[in-house]
C-alpha cells in the first residue's frame, strides 16, 4: 500500500577466542520450561517477514549487502523467558551467506547495549555460520533473561561479502552499522551509519516461562498499515505494538507495506497467499491469525500510474474473496483461527475510485456476515469519519487518506482486543 525455510546448518571453522563475549550456550544456565515431550517450549515474541533486496523509497543497505561490516538491529520481545534464539533468513540470496559471529544483549540507549549483557550466539555449536541460499535457521539457545516488551539488541558480524540483503523495508526504528568486527561493543559509538529496514533476521524466540496460559501468540497479517506506515518510526506506536500492550499475549507483525493477497511485486513481497504458512504459520505458538488486507488489490488500479504498483489488474470482489478463503484454509488446517478486519475507507487516496470504492463495500459486507471468518473486527466502522463513513476520521488520519496515525492505530488495537479477549 506504501509507495515507496528451514534447512540444514552448515557450520564454518569457530572464529578466534578472545572475543570477550559471554558463551551463549552456558551449562549452567536454568532450563527452560519444557512441553510435555521435555523439549523446550519455544514461543515466536518477534518477527519481519523477508523481502527481496530493493531500493525501496528510504535509504537502505539491502541491495549493497555488507562486507567487513557489523549490523546492530533492535526489537523488542512481546514475550519474556531466560532463553533466546534468533532465525536468520537467506531467502532471497542466490548464495550462501556466510556469517562470521553473532551476539544478542540487553538494549540501551540508541546503538549500545546494557553492560554484562552480550551473548554471543551459537549454531549447530559454532559461531560461525553458513546459510544456504533460499533458506533459513535458527541459532542455538542462548541464556538472557528478558521480560515481555523490552527492547533486545542483535548484532550480526560479516567478515566477507554477503552480496545483496534479504530485508525488511520498512522497519521503522533504527539499525546501525559499524566498521569491522563491534559484536562486543556496548557503547554504539562506532555504529555510526543508520537505517531503517531490517537485514536477514526474521524472528526472535524466547522459552523458560511458565507454559503459557493466555491462548498462544497472535499474528497480524497485512500490508503498509499492519507495518505500521504513519506511525512515530523509533517509538513502537505500530498497532501491533499497542495491540501486546493490551492483551498479554505474543504479537507478531508480519505486515508488508504495498503487499497483495493474489500477486506477486518485486517491490512489495510474495502474494499474501503464497507467504501466509512462512511469516504466519510456522510462526512457534501461534494460534491466531488478524487478516487485514486487500486494499492494494483493489486500490493500485485506481492510483496513477506508479511502477512500484504494478501488476495493478481490476480484482473484483469474488477474486479477493477467494483469497481470502485460501488463506482461511491454510490456517484451518493447522488449527489457527482467523479473525477478519474489514478494510479502513480510503476515500480522498490515491487508492480511491469508482472500482475500489464499490469493492471495499462488497468485501467488508461479506467479511461481516459470511461467518467464514472465527471471529470479525469491524475496523472499517471504528475508524471512519461520521460525517462521512467513506474517508478516515480526521483523528485518526496519518495524512494520505489512507494510513491511520498513532491514534488510528492505538484505537485498531483497542478494538481488537475487545475481540480477541473472547477468542480461545
Amino acid at each position: 500500500m506504501h509507495r515507496y525455510l528451514h534447512r540444514a546448518v552448515t557450520p564454518l571453522a569457530a572464529v578466534a577466542a578472545g572475543l570477550g563475549l559471554v558463551a551463549g550456550t552456558d551449562a549452567r544456565a536454568a532450563a527452560p520450561t519444557r512441553d510435555d515431550t521435555g523439549h523446550p517450549h519455544w514461543t515466536a515474541a518477534w518477527a519481519a517477514s523477508p523481502q527481496a533486496p530493493s531500493t525501496g523509497f528510504t535509504p537502505n543497505w539491502s541491495q549493497e549487502g555488507f562486507s567487513r561490516q557489523t549490523v546492530r538491529q533492535v526489537v523488542r520481545v512481546t514475550e519474556g523467558g531466560d532463553r533466546i534464539r534468533i532465525r536468520l533468513s537467506n531467502a532471497y540470496g542466490t548464495s550462501p551467506l556466510h556469517l562470521t559471529g553473532a551476539t544478542v544483549a540487553r538494549a540501551g540507549a540508541g546503538a549500545a547495549v546494557r553492560p554484562g549483557s552480550v551473548r554471543a550466539l551459537t549454531f549447530g555449536g559454532s559461531r560461525s555460520v553458513s546459510v544456504p541460499a533460499h533458506g533459513e535457521l535458527r541459532s542455538d539457545a542462548a541464556r538472557l533473561p528478558l521480560t515481555s516488551l523490552e527492547p533486545v539488541t542483535v548484532t550480526l558480524y560479516f567478515a566477507g561479502t554477503t552480496g545483496p540483503a534479504t530485508f525488511h523495508a520498512q522497519g521503522w526504528t533504527d539499525t546501525y552499522r559499524a566498521a569491522g568486527d563491534r559484536r562486543a561493543d556496548t557503547s554504539g559509538a562506532r555504529f555510526t551509519e543508520v537505517t531503517q529496514s531490517w537485514y536477514y533476521l526474521s524472528g526472535v524466540e524466547v522459552a523458560g516461562n511458565a507454559r503459557p496460559a493466555h491462548g498462544g501468540g497472535i499474528v497480524l497479517f497485512g500490508d503498509s498499515i499492519t507495518d505500521g506506515f504513519g506511525s512515530t518510526p523509533g517509538a513502537d506506536r505500530r498497532w501491533s505494538d499497542a495491540l501486546a500492550e493490551r492483551v498479554g499475549r505474543p504479537v507478531l507483525n508480519a505486515g508488508i507495506g504495498g503487499n497483495l493477497v493474489l500477486n506477486d511485486s518485486a517491490w512489495y513481497g510474495e502474494r499474501a497467499t503464497a507467504r501466509f504458512r512462512r511469516d504466519a504459520l510456522d510462526q512457534p505458538g501461534v494460534s491466531t491469525v488478524v487478516l487485514l488486507q486487500g486494499l492494494n488489490d483493489i486500490g493500485f488500479s485506481e492510483a496513477e500510474d506508479q511502477p512500484t504498483y504494478k501488476p495493478a489488474p481490476v480484482v473484483p470482489a469474488a477474486e479477493l474473496i477467494a483469497g481470502y478463503r485460501e488463506l482461511i484454509r491454510q490456517a484451518h488446517a493447522r488449527g489457527v483461527e482467523v479473525v477478519g478486519a474489514t478494510l479502513l475507507p480510503l476515500k480522498g487516496s490515491d487508492h480511491w475510485g469508482p472500482h475500489s470504492a464499490r469493492v471495499s463495500d462488497e468485501v467488508n459486507h461479506w467479511i461481516r456476515t459470511s461467518g467464514e471468518f472465527d471471529a470479525v473486527v469491524d475496523l472499517d466502522r471504528a475508524l471512519a469519519d461520521p460525517a462521512d463513513p467513506d474517508r478516515l476520521a480526521p483523528a485518526y488520519d496519518h495524512g494520505d487518506a489512507l494510513h491511520p496515525n498513532d491514534a488510528g492505530y492505538l484505537r485498531m488495537a483497542a478494538e481488537a482486543a475487545g475481540v480477541l479477549s473472547r477468542s480461545r
